[in-house]
């Protein structure tokens, strides 16, 4: 990502091919539109598109107070603080407005602009809507404040802003020779709606079904929930309320409605031509959780040039050409000589340790084998199952010799069962003292998640299957 937006020119219009619409995109912890891998993959996804230079655009929210900002207490307890950053200084104000129905009010959106460099120079431009403008009351102003809010009326009102208001965005930035809409989960599934509508004239009730076959044909569903609850759905009544009578009932009428709720993963899919999961085992869990629909499956990946370590990527430039642009190329990484790899390594678990001791005051042993536990903290990930039997544990390291291991990960605000297994973790942990040094690391974000993806000699994921969509973190 280039420095500032000062350096990044508006792209000129007529150029992109593909739209690309997430909840989240991570691009940089200096840009905490993001909470976890949804975001990163996202970003990661867009990085890739730069480096190829393919025509694609991003469509996001700007999130004004982030996720959220975490700490442990002395008990190992998570406490969340509002993120406090300034847009204007990361992004470039866009001087367009749109405006779109919510709650039978209009609500005006405007955007801010950040552009993705790729290896050759190609960028690829990521669009912030932003509700926080003048012409809207403070209400409406607040919608785009916080990412993954507990409220479902601001919830759905978020979703109306990525998914109506996009659109509306990128046309009117001259965009208008889109084929493809890509949807990255259900939070997006009203893109196709607003397609509808722009293109059918008299409403989704009365849209011509030549109209809704050339929309479907132009958009393509990632889900990456195998977990029923991770899928969003809103009451009837709260539907209504946020999209009006009329939207509610044209969605009905195109059969995308579930049991009359509106289930946003069933509507994207419903009005796509093309469903994948994110792993060929979630591709298949997904087309059951979904019979209805086919769902293929289109495995995760990870922009390597954003994760490899420095050391690393000195190594790779030295003996990989060319594996800045066409990440296939690491593939050859299999040749690499033991003691560069080893070294390369080395450097990185050094810059690990320093970044511990900074933080936590903790002196982890060079020698000792590290591994990594850096998750989300939610129960299905298991993150503490490492430490739910100490007495084995125990048995382990005096029959193989010492271990540490370091911690991160956020637990959803609302979510008191991750919070709690945070708290486990550091109980378990002082109990551990004498034989296992475990460290927690706080506000897990992008900058430390490559440092200890790098850093630790084992990484380690334990979830409950299938509930891992695809484990993308441990890539």
């Amino acid at each position: 990502m280039s420095g500032t937006w000062r350096d990044e020119p508006v792209r000129p219009a007529g150029e992109i091919d593909i739209a690309y619409f997430s909840m989240e995109i991570a691009v940089d912890d200096a840009v905490p539109t993001y909470s976890g891998g949804l975001g990163v993959l996202a970003g990661d996804f867009l990085r890739s598109a730069a480096d190829l230079a393919l025509p694609v655009a991003g469509v996001t929210l700007v999130y004004h107070k982030g996720f959220f900002r975490q700490e442990l207490d002395g008990s190992g307890r998570q406490v969340e603080h509002e993120v406090s950053w300034s847009p204007g200084g990361r992004l470039r104000p866009l001087d367009i407005r749109v405006a779109i129905e919510i709650g039978r009010r209009t609500v005006t959106v405007g955007a801010w602009q950040l552009d993705l460099v790729g290896a050759g120079g190609a960028r690829v431009p990521v669009y912030f809507l932003d509700t926080s403008v003048p012409e809207n009351d403070p209400g409406d102003r607040a919608i785009t404040d916080q990412l993954y809010v507990g409220d479902p009326y601001v919830r759905l009102s978020q979703e109306a802003v990525l998914g109506l208001a996009g659109p509306a965005v990128l046309a009117a930035l001259g965009y208008d020779r889109i084929s493809r809409y890509h949807m990255n989960e259900g939070h997006a599934s009203l893109v196709p709606v607003a397609l509808i509508e722009a293109a059918g004239g008299g409403g989704l009730g009365h849209a011509d079904q030549e109209v809704v076959a050339s929309v479907r044909r132009r958009c393509v569903f990632t889900t990456h929930t195998p977990v029923p609850a991770g899928h969003d759905r809103f009451s009837p009544a709260l539907a209504a309320r946020v999209l009006g009578d009329d939207r509610l009932k044209g969605i009905d009428q195109l059969g995308a409605l579930e049991d009359g709720t509106l289930n946003m993963t069933v509507l994207g899919m419903h009005l796509s031509g093309f469903v994948n999961g994110v792993a060929r085992r979630h591709g298949s869990v997904s087309q059951a959780m979904f019979p209805q629909f086919t769902v293929q499956s289109v495995t995760n990946g990870v922009h390597v040039p954003t994760w490899a370590a420095p050391s690393t990527a000195r190594l790779f430039d030295r003996h990989i050409p060319n594996w800045r642009r066409d990440s296939t190329m690491v593939r050859y990484a299999t040749g690499l000589p033991l003691s560069d790899l080893r070294a390369a390594h080395d450097e990185a678990k050094a810059a690990l340790l320093a970044c511990v001791a900074d933080r936590t005051g903790v002196a982890l042993d060079p020698a000792a084998l590290t591994i990594g536990v850096a998750r989300r903290a939610t129960l299905y990930k298991r993150n503490d199952l490492l430490l739910s039997d100490t007495g084995r544990l125990r048995e382990i390291v005096a029959a193989n010799g010492p271990l540490q291991v370091v911690y991160s990960g956020k637990a959803h605000p609302l979510d008191e069962p991750g919070k709690a297994m945070i708290h486990r973790v550091a109980e378990r942990a002082m109990k551990l003292a004498d034989d296992v040094t475990v460290v927690y690391l706080a506000d897990y974000g992008m900058s430390l998640a490559g440092m200890l993806c790098a850093g630790v000699d084992v990484w380690l994921n334990t979830p409950v299957a299938p509930h891992e969509a695809s484990g993308t973190s441990g890539m």
